[in-house]
C-alpha cells in the first residue's frame, strides 16, 4: 500500500497502472529534482580554475571542493534512505529539496576555503536525503519490467545529461558572472519544484523502526579518513604518519561498520542485499565506473582551460560530443534491453567507455581537440549512455519492499563513495607528476589521471564478465 499526497491509502496496483499523464508528471518531478543534484555535482568543474585563483587552493586542496560534497553525500545516503522508510519518502523528499536549496545559497556566498568546503559538506546532507528518496519513489511508482526500464532510462539519461549540462552552465555563469552564480540557480529551482512534488507524488507507507546512527557515522567517518589519507599521501608521502594514521583509522572504522551492520536489528545496509551475485557485481561495477568518470570530468575540464587556454564556457561546450551521444543512446536503452538483454548492453557500454578513456589518456601538451579529445568523448558518451540505466536497474531489481529504501540508498552510496575514493587516488597519483611548467604539468597530470581511470574501467569490465553475466545466465537456465 502507498498513500496519496493527501494521505489516503492507494493500492500499489492502482499506482502502477495510473493515467499516463500522471505517471509522466511523477517521472518529470523525480528527474528534474535529481537533475538538480547531478547538475550541482558537475557545475563546479568548469569553475575550478577560477575558484583556485580566487581562494588560493592548492592542487590537492582543490579536490576537497568535490570530495566534501560526495563524501557526506555518499556517507549519509543510507541514513537518508532510512529516513524515507521511517517518515515517508515523499515527506523527506520535500524536506531535502528545501535543505539542498538553502545550502546551495551558502556555497555561493562562501568567502573562505573552509566556508566553501563546509558549505559543500552541508549541501551533501540535502543530496543524501533527496537522491535515495527520488529513486525509491521511482521504483515504487513504476512496476518492474517495461515501465520501470523506461523510467530508469529517463532517470539515467538525466544523470548523464545533468553532468554534462552542469559543465556548460558552470562555464557560462563563470564567464558572464562568477562561479558562484551556478549555485545560486538551485535556490529558485528547488523552491519551484516543491509545489508539484507536494501535489502529485504519492506518500509511501511509513515503517516502524529506528535509525542506525552508529552505522551511518562509521561509514561516513571511515570513508572520509581513507580519502584524507590518500590525499595527504600526495603532500607527505605514503609512509608519513599524516598518511598512515587516517588510512588505518579508515580501514578500522569500515571494518567496525560491517560488524555493526551484522548485529544491528535494523541496519542501514542489510547485508542480505549482497546475497545476489548480480546485485553485488552491479555495486562494484558502479563504484569503479563512476570513480573513473569523476576523474574524467575533474581533469579534462582543467586540461582544456590550462592547455588550450579556453574560457570556462568553452570548456563546458567542449564536452558536447559526449553529451549528445550519451543522450541519444540513453533513450534507446529500453528497446535494446528488450532485444539483447541487460548484461550485453551493460558490458558493451562499459567496454566502449574503457576504449574511449584509454584513447583520451594519451593527452599531451600538443594534443589536438578534434582527434585527441572530441573523438574519445564520443566513445565515452556512447558507453555511458548504454551503461547507466542497466547498472541502476541491476542494483535495485529483486529488492524486497522492506529493503527498497536501503537498496536505493546503496546504489547511490557506492556511486558517491566510489567517486570520492577514486578522485583522491587519481589526484594523489597526478600530483606526483611535475615538469616545472604550468600547462605542461596540467597536460601530464591529466594524462596520468586518465590512465588511472582507464584501469578502473578495465576492472569494471572484468567485474561485469565475472559476476553479472554468469549470474544472469544461471538465472535464465533456472527459468527454463
Amino acid at each position: 500500500m502507498t498513500t496519496t499526497a493527501q494521505g489516503a491509502p492507494v493500492p500499489a496496483t492502482e499506482r502502477s497502472s495510473g493515467a499516463p499523464v500522471h505517471a509522466t508528471l511523477i517521472l518529470a518531478i523525480i528527474c528534474v529534482s535529481y537533475f538538480m543534484v547531478v547538475l550541482d555535482n558537475s557545475i563546479v568543474f568548469t569553475g575550478l580554475p577560477q575558484i583556485r585563483s580566487d581562494m588560493g587552493f592548492s592542487e590537492t586542496g582543490l579536490s576537497w571542493i568535490t570530495n566534501a560534497y560526495v563524501l557526506v553525500f555518499g556517507g549519509l545516503l543510507l541514513l537518508g534512505a532510512r529516513a524515507g522508510d521511517l517518515f515517508g519518502h515523499r515527506r523527506v523528499f520535500l524536506f531535502s529539496l528545501v535543505v539542498f536549496s538553502l545550502t546551495s545559497l551558502l556555497v555561493g556566498a562562501a568567502q573562505t576555503q573552509w566556508w566553501l568546503i563546509g558549505a559543500r559538506a552541508l549541501q551533501g546532507i540535502g543530496a543524501a536525503v533527496l537522491a535515495p528518496s527520488a529513486l525509491s519513489l521511482l521504483t515504487r511508482s513504476f512496476a518492474e519490467g517495461r515501465a520501470r526500464n523506461r523510467a530508469m532510462a529517463a532517470y539515467s539519461a538525466v544523470a548523464g545529461l545533468g553532468a554534462a549540462v552542469g559543465l556548460v552552465v558552470g562555464g557560462l555563469v563563470a564567464d558572464l558572472v562568477s562561479w558562484r552564480a551556478g549555485f545560486f540557480l538551485n535556490v529558485p529551482i528547488g523552491i519551484v519544484m516543491t509545489v508539484p512534488a507536494a501535489r502529485f507524488l504519492h506518500e509511501t507507507e511509513r515503517r516502524q523502526g529506528r535509525f542506525d546512527v552508529a552505522g551511518a557515522l562509521l561509514a561516513t567517518l571511515g570513508s572520509t579518513a581513507l580519502v584524507l589519507g590518500i590525499v595527504d599521501a600526495a603532500d607527505f608521502g605514503w609512509t608519513a604518519p599524516a598518511t598512515l594514521i587516517p588510512l588505518v583509522a579508515g580501514v578500522v572504522m569500515l571494518g567496525l561498520f560491517v560488524r555493526v551492520e551484522r548485529r544491528a536489528a535494523q541496519p542501514i545496509v542489510p547485508l542480505r542485499l549482497f546475497a545476489s551475485r548480480a546485485r553485488s557485481g552491479a555495486y562494484l561495477t558502479r563504484m569503479l565506473y563512476m570513480g573513473a568518470m569523476m576523474g574524467f570530468f575533474f581533469f579534462t575540464a582543467q586540461f582544456v582551460q590550462s592547455v588550450y587556454h579556453w574560457t570556462p564556457l568553452q570548456a563546458g561546450l567542449s564536452f558536447l560530443p559526449m553529451t549528445l551521444v550519451n543522450f541519444v543512446l540513453a533513450v534507446q536503452v529500453p528497446r535494446l534491453l528488450e532485444r539483447v538483454g541487460r548484461p550485453l548492453v551493460l558490458l558493451t557500454g562499459v567496454a566502449l567507455t574503457t576504449v574511449g578513456m584509454a584513447w583520451l589518456s594519451r593527452l599531451g601538451l600538443h594534443t589536438s581537440y578534434p582527434t585527441g579529445v572530441a573523438l574519445p568523448m564520443v566513445l565515452i558518451g556512447a558507453g555511458q549512455g548504454l551503461a547507466l540505466a542497466p547498472l541502476t536497474s541491476s542494483g535495485v531489481d529483486g529488492v524486497t519492499p522492506a529493503d527498497a529504501g536501503a537498496g536505493a540508498g546503496l546504489v547511490n552510496t557506492v556511486h558517491q563513495i566510489g567517486s570520492a575514493l577514486s578522485l583522491s587516488i587519481l589526484t594523489a597519483i597526478a600530483a606526483a607528476v611535475s615538469t616545472g611548467h604550468t600547462a605542461a604539468d596540467t597536460a601530464a597530470r591529466s594524462g596520468t589521471a586518465l590512465t588511472g581511470s582507464t584501469v578502473l574501467l578495465a576492472l569494471a569490465v572484468v567485474t561485469v564478465l565475472t559476476l553479472i553475466v554468469p549470474a544472469r545466465a544461471t538465472r535464465d537456465e533456472r527459468s527454463l
